[in-house]
C-alpha cells in the first residue's frame, strides 16, 4: 500500500480507502462487512469512510465494531453530517445544533473518542457559513474531531470557506469528497484548481462509477441478478452511466487494462490516482476479494500515451468533461 498526505496537511491516508455507502449496515451482512474491513486493514488500508446517514447510523455501528479490535492510532476514520436523521426541523443540515448533536451520536455509534475527518456531506444554503465553520472549529478545539472536510462542494463554496476560515483564524478545511471517475470529470474544471491552490486534498467517491468501470455491464444486456444495477434501490444513483453509449466505450477499455496487466478496477483507480491532488479513492466492497483486487491499484501508474488513448476512447477533451448522471 502507498500513502499520501491529505492535501498539504500532515495526516497520511492510504491511496485506496474503504467506504460503506450502500453496503455495510444495509445490503451486506455484518459478518461479510467485517471480513472486508479486516482484509482492507491487512492489506495496509488505513482510511475508512462512512456517514451518519448510511443505513440511518447502522453503517457507523458496523464500521466502528469491526475496527475496535485495532489500535485507534493505526487508522484514519471519517464520517459525515448533513442529511436528515429524523423527522424534526433540526434533524438535518449544517446548523450548530445539528452538527453538535450528530457528532456526539456518531462518536457513540463508532465507539471512539474522536473522529479523524468530519465532513460536511453537502453545502447548506439555509445556514450561514460562519455558523458551520465555527462549530467545526469548536469540535476540533474540544478534541472531538481532528480535521474537517466537505463533500461535493463547488469551487466557489470551497473558496468561501477557505477565505472565511483564514480571516477568522479557524481550523481549515483539509479535504473535499467529490464524485470523480473516468466518465464523471466535472471537478477538473474548477474544484481541483481551487483545491490545488489551497492545499486541500480530494477523497474521491464512486471511482468505479458504481461498478460500470469494472466492465461487468454489457451494452444491450440486462444487468445480472445480484448486481447494483439490477437493484432498484441502488441503481437510481447510476443515471446515464448505464447508457449503451457509455457501456460500449467501457468495453473498449478492457484491452488496455489487459495490456497493462491490470484488472479494469485497477485501471480505473490508477487513472484517478494520476492526479496529484487526489489523496485517496474510496472503494466499496461486498467481499474481501474485491478489496484485494482494488487495493492492488495503489502505486500503479499509467503511461501518458495510454492516458491519451483512454481519453480518445471516451471522447473526452478539456472542454467536455461532465458528470454522467
Amino acid at each position: 500500500m502507498e500513502y499520501r498526505q491529505l492535501g498539504k496537511f500532515g495526516v497520511k491516508v492510504s491511496e485506496v480507502a474503504l467506504g460503506s455507502w450502500l453496503t455495510y449496515g444495509g445490503a451486506i451482512e455484518t459478518n461479510i462487512a467485517e471480513s472486508c474491513i479486516d482484509k482492507a486493514y491487512e492489506l495496509g488500508i488505513n482510511f475508512f469512510d462512512t456517514a451518519n446517514v448510511y443505513a440511518n447510523g447502522e453503517s457507523e455501528r458496523v464500521v466502528g465494531k469491526a475496527l475496535a479490535k485495532y489500535a485507534r492510532e493505526s487508522f484514519v476514520l471519517a464520517t459525515k453530517v448533513f442529511f436528515p436523521m429524523g423527522p424534526g426541523p433540526n434533524d438535518r443540515g449544517l446548523s450548530r445544533k445539528h452538527i453538535f448533536e450528530q457528532c456526539h451520536l456518531s462518536l457513540k455509534r463508532l465507539g471512539v473518542d474522536y473522529i479523524d475527518l468530519y465532513q460536511c456531506h453537502r453545502w447548506d444554503p439555509a445556514v450561514p457559513l460562519i455558523e458551520t465553520l465555527t462549530t467545526l472549529n469548536d469540535l476540533a478545539q474540544q478534541g472531538k474531531i481532528l480535521y474537517a472536510g466537505v463533500s461535493e462542494w463547488s469551487g466557489e463554496q470551497i473558496t468561501r470557506a477557505v477565505d472565511l476560515s483564514r480571516e477568522r483564524f479557524l481550523h481549515p478545511i483539509v479535504s473535499n469528497q467529490p464524485y470523480y471517475n473516468m466518465i464523471g470529470r466535472n471537478i477538473e474544471k474548477e474544484v481541483i484548481p481551487v483545491c490545488e491552490r489551497e492545499g486541500i486534498g480530494q477523497v474521491v467517491f464512486s471511482p468505479l462509477a458504481q461498478g460500470v468501470l469494472t466492465g461487468k455491464y454489457k451494452p444491450g444486456q440486462k444487468p445480472a441478478e445480484g448486481t447494483r444495477a439490477s437493484d432498484p434501490r441502488q441503481n437510481t444513483f447510476m443515471g446515464g452511466s448505464l447508457s449503451n453509449d457509455v457501456l460500449e466505450k467501457v468495453q473498449l477499455l478492457i484491452p488496455i487494462a489487459q495490456e497493462l496487466k491490470m484488472s479494469m478496477s485497477q485501471l480505473a483507480l490508477a487513472w484517478i490516482l494520476r492526479q496529484n491532488n487526489v489523496a485517496s479513492v474510496i472503494i466499496g466492497a461486498s467481499k474481501p476479494s474485491q478489496v484485494e483486487d482494488n487495493a492492488a491499484a495503489a502505486g500503479k501508474t499509467i503511461p501518458p500515451e495510454i492516458l491519451a488513448q483512454i481519453d480518445a476512447i471516451l471522447d473526452v477533451d478539456s472542454g467536455r468533461r461532465q458528470r454522467l448522471d
